[in-house]
């Protein structure tokens, strides 16, 4: 038969102080039957996590005075007010997000964005719903926040695929070497800089018919025509033996080296396996030792063992991983740039820090070597 029930839903103008403990139970809904208080502490049973924020009261006249937990949890009931309930609120955030102005909404994400990633997660039964509540910064939305509807309402004639980036901040985001070359071809790029953002996209999988592709792994698609793919494969077979000397050097620190045609203006990046963790969320789950295998791809055609380290190491970084030993990095920079700059290195014979010989005085002075020491000289130069 027709259940029949009246409820008021609001949502608050502030997050609470322990908005973060969504284990916590917050007493949000009040449940009346018959206009009788019953109980605050069902809220979990006619409310999903996710929404806890939302407050409301909930009056029923179908359900008996003598309600307790075990009769909601089996009353079909309970699950119908439930699901209008989810329904309600959802429809009422959506309105929020559409309102002219769009302030209110950036105060209700401020506060309660966290909950609506959360139930991205969570909920597969209104996922769609809840994805068109999202917010993220983008490398073309400067610091206002936007929706991947108005994403994809930007979007190149032809892009088949959502692109984003993890980091630790939008900054660190916007300077990642994967960002590189598609800022220059005019794609836009998300930057996912909340813990949970990435585990939240890679839940949702696709927005609508285009796929949520992660730019710092491998396998990155951007349409290349024939042409295009042919100068690849040329190149690749051209420096078959530079990416076959460069995973020699590394060892079992990376997966594979290839040539890339993904970068502008870094040499080198380290991108992971298509299904393995990304950099950061190797960051965030580093504390649990999970161990995660690399893939490096590699531009410059000419490569040296001495600047291989340094160079994957550098990688390393601006990729967003950890190096192991960054005492040990720096005195790999601090020697090439002795290198570079015309002193003789010699080795303190103890494994410590090397020294430096006393520069030739005919050495022009620091400032006019700026734009030399980017290219290798011959000490440090193998082919």
């Amino acid at each position: 038969g027709t259940i029949e029930f009246s409820a008021i839903l609001y949502v608050p103008g502030m997050a609470p102080f322990d908005q973060q403990n969504m284990n916590q139970r917050s007493r949000s809904i009040k449940l009346y039957v018959k206009r009788v208080f019953i109980s605050d502490e069902f809220d979990e049973d006619l409310m999903p996590r996710y929404l806890s924020f939302i407050k409301g009261v909930v009056d029923s006249s179908d359900l008996p005075l003598n309600v307790s937990r075990e009769i909601l949890q089996e009353s079909r009931i309970v699950r119908v007010i439930r699901k209008q309930l989810v329904r309600r609120s959802l429809e009422m955030l959506d309105d929020l997000a559409k309102a002219e102005g769009g302030e209110d909404y950036k105060t209700f994400w401020e506060a309660f964005g966290r909950n609506i990633k959360i139930g991205v997660i969570e909920d597969t039964e209104n996922r769609e719903k809840l994805s068109k509540l999202l917010r993220f910064n983008s490398s073309k939305s400067e610091d206002a926040l936007t929706s991947l509807d108005a994403y994809v309402g930007r979007m190149k004639e032809g892009q088949k695929s959502i692109f984003y980036m993890a980091g630790d901040n939008v900054q660190a985001a916007r300077a990642a070497p994967f960002v590189e070359k598609l800022v220059a071809k005019d794609y836009e790029v998300l930057f996912l800089t909340d813990p949970v953002d990435e585990a939240t996209v890679t839940n949702m999988q696709k927005f609508g018919d285009y796929e949520m592709v992660d730019v710092s792994k491998e396998g990155l698609d951007l349409g290349s025509d024939a042409e295009d793919k042919a100068k690849e494969e040329a190149q690749a077979k051209e420096f078959s033996a530079v990416a076959d000397f460069w995973k020699r050097t590394l060892g079992d620190r990376v997966e594979k080296v290839t040539i890339s045609n993904r970068l502008t203006d870094s040499p080198c990046a380290l991108v992971t396996s298509k299904f393995g963790w990304s950099a950061n969320m190797e960051r965030i789950m580093r504390t649990q030792a999970m161990g995660i295998k690399t893939l490096l791809e590699g531009k410059d055609e000419e490569r040296a063992g001495d600047l291989a380290e340094v160079l994957y190491e550098t990688a390393l970084i601006t990729s967003g991983f950890q190096i192991d030993s960054p005492k040990d990095y720096a005195s790999k920079v601090y020697t090439l740039m002795g290198i570079a700059m015309g002193f003789d290195v010699v080795d303190g014979g103890d494994g410590g820090d090397e020294d430096y010989d006393t520069p030739d005085p005919l050495m022009p002075p620091l400032e006019s070597v700026e734009a030399e020491v980017m290219e290798p000289n011959d000490k440090t130069r193998r082919s």
